[in-house]
């Protein structure tokens, strides 16, 4: 009595390496986790922390609607805005940057600014919404 035997076929030709190639994928992606863009990271104070911020402590900024930024009410631009935080820093360790934005300001010069505030290592950093002149 014969045994019938199938043919081998190759490894190409099975279908088993799309299946490896899947599985494949499918482990690489359990594995590697996904990068989750986390934004700006900043310190936010404890929810049961009371923190004072005298006026003198305080460095208000403003950002109308055309994306300007406004200082004491006069127009600077972003490396004197810099400076000034820098300077500000420097005599008062605890500073507090508040920026004002108007509603219609552009997002990209709110994230500008932003980044400033986190580049210059400002630890107390605020903004509302609204009031731009």
């Amino acid at each position: 009595m014969t045994l019938n035997r199938k043919k081998r076929r190759p490894f190409e030709e099975s279908g088993a390496s799309s299946d490896l190639a899947f599985l494949l994928i499918i482990y690489f992606i359990v594995i590697a986790g996904f990068n989750i863009n986390k934004g700006f990271l900043m310190n936010l104070p404890a929810k049961d922390s009371a923190r004072l911020i005298l006026s003198e402590d305080l460095l208000r900024f403003e950002l109308n609607e055309s994306g300007t930024i406004l200082f004491n009410g006069v127009a600077v631009k972003r490396a004197e805005a810099e400076e000034a935080i820098r300077d500000a820093i420097g005599a008062n360790p605890n500073l507090a940057v508040l920026l004002t934005i108007a509603p219609e300001a552009p997002w990209q010069q709110v994230v500008s600014f932003v980044e400033l505030a986190q580049k210059l290592q400002v630890d107390s950093f605020s903004f509302t919404i609204g009031g731009g002149s």
